[in-house]
């Protein structure tokens, strides 16, 4: 068995999707490990260091893929328009895994069902209690979280705590996230610690305790009768009309105040919905900051300009960058790589060191993509259509066990 592991190429990827410590735990299952030069450099991992825990490292991504049984990625391979990260080199047959974001790229998840592409995509882990050592969103969301707060206490022109000096006292920053998710809670715990005084808002009432288990105080408005705000999944879903337009009105009262805002909030398959409208920003303080850890959706924030940082007319910056948890690629790529050993783990029989798929298990069900040339997750079929059994001696019909989730940049 052969595990392939090539460079990233996509813009603004600095991770890698193995480190030697999950190597040396491929090797004990029976694989050997095939490492493309340069892949871990951005990670702070060095071709050196794969070779001693055992990788062979090879000069091409060509003889990285050649004969791969398990192809492990970050981003996807590009399958539409020209690049250098496409699926020329990748062998049909192979079992693709990384973060595919599949609602986002629809047209590529339709190319690996024809190179006959086995493709599983980490984002759609289901939520259970024997996935979450698989969990990438969470893995990289904490990330994310964290990255925001150092990004927003170093573009604000003040004191993140509260000091006290001969000269007279220095007030601490207000903090406002908006979205409790994993990210917003990482947002929230990572604030406090430097010392601001943090409010938090969320559409999902079950996220008021985790806020202020944190410390931090929680806003929100009442929902419609019945309504959690939160998908079967357990994420934020999209609220009505007459919810958006009050807590606007909530919001647009206390952002005027703050210091630093952090927005977190994504909506599966759909454009970022937008919370800090231009009247919101008009009545903020210059020198305020806000971290739209959202653009690469489009953004929280209207006046956000994906991939920049952007100054407004009233002196307010906004942080648009992409791939946060990538700026933090030495910590990312260890902890998505453990996300990705603990699925392998999955697929293989360690004592007989071969593949030994178990296509009921939900884990499987809720993450692969396309099998035997056909997409089989329930999600991306056309309504009203079931996944039909790829092949005649297995069942492969997918129960919708799928997670409401799209790319694992997202914050919320």
């Amino acid at each position: 068995m052969k595990i392939a592991i090539a460079k990233e190429r996509r813009p603004h990827e600095r991770r890698v999707a193995a480190t030697p410590d999950t190597i040396k735990r491929y090797l004990q299952w029976g694989f050997d490990v095939a490492v493309e030069s340069g892949a871990g450099v951005a990670a702070s991992i060095s071709d050196d260091a794969y070779r001693d825990a055992g990788a062979s490292v090879a000069s091409s991504r060509a003889e990285v893929f050649a004969n791969a049984d398990i192809v492990l990625k970050v981003q996807r391979p590009v399958t539409q328009g020209a690049g250098d990260d496409d699926l020329s080199d990748i062998p049909a047959g192979a079992h693709l895994i990384g973060l595919h974001n599949p609602y986002g790229d629809r047209a590529g998840v339709d190319d690996y069902a024809k190179k006959n592409i086995v493709a599983f995509s980490m984002e759609m882990v289901p939520r259970i209690s024997r996935a979450q050592s698989m969990d990438v969103l969470s893995s990289q969301s904490n990330l994310t979280g964290y990255k925001a707060v150092l990004d927003g206490a170093a573009n604000y022109g003040k004191a993140m705590p509260m000091l006290m000096t001969a000269a007279g006292r220095i007030n601490p920053a207000k903090v406002f996230v908006m979205g409790a998710g994993v990210a917003g809670l990482q947002a929230i715990a990572t604030a406090r610690r430097l010392g601001g005084i943090v409010t938090a808002t969320d559409v999902r009432a079950a996220s008021k305790e985790e806020v202020e288990s944190l410390g931090a105080t929680f806003i929100m408005v009442e929902a419609d009768e019945g309504d959690t705000g939160q998908t079967a999944g357990g994420y934020a879903k999209e609220m009505s009309e007459d919810y958006k337009s009050r807590q606007a009105e909530l919001i647009a009262d206390h952002i005027k105040d703050q210091d630093i805002v952090i927005t977190t909030a994504l909506i599966p398959g759909r454009t970022a919905p937008i919370l800090v409208n231009d009247d919101m920003i008009a009545s903020m303080k210059a020198g305020a900051v806000i971290v739209d850890i959202a653009a690469e959706q489009g953004g929280n924030v209207s006046q956000t300009k994906p991939g920049e940082i952007s100054v407004t007319s009233n002196g307010v910056k906004i942080l648009a960058e992409f791939n946060l948890p990538s700026r933090l690629a030495t910590d990312s790529s260890a902890l998505y790589s453990r996300n990705l050993m603990n699925f392998v783990e999955l697929l293989v029989n360690s004592e007989d060191k071969k593949l030994e798929i178990d296509w009921e298990d939900e884990i499987i069900v809720g993450t692969c993509l396309t099998r035997d040339g056909k997409v089989v997750h329930a999600a991306l079929l056309p309504e009203g259509e079931k996944a039909v059994e790829p092949a005649a001696t297995e069942d492969v019909a997918a129960e919708d066990g799928a997670s409401d989730t799209d790319s694992p940049e997202k914050g919320a």
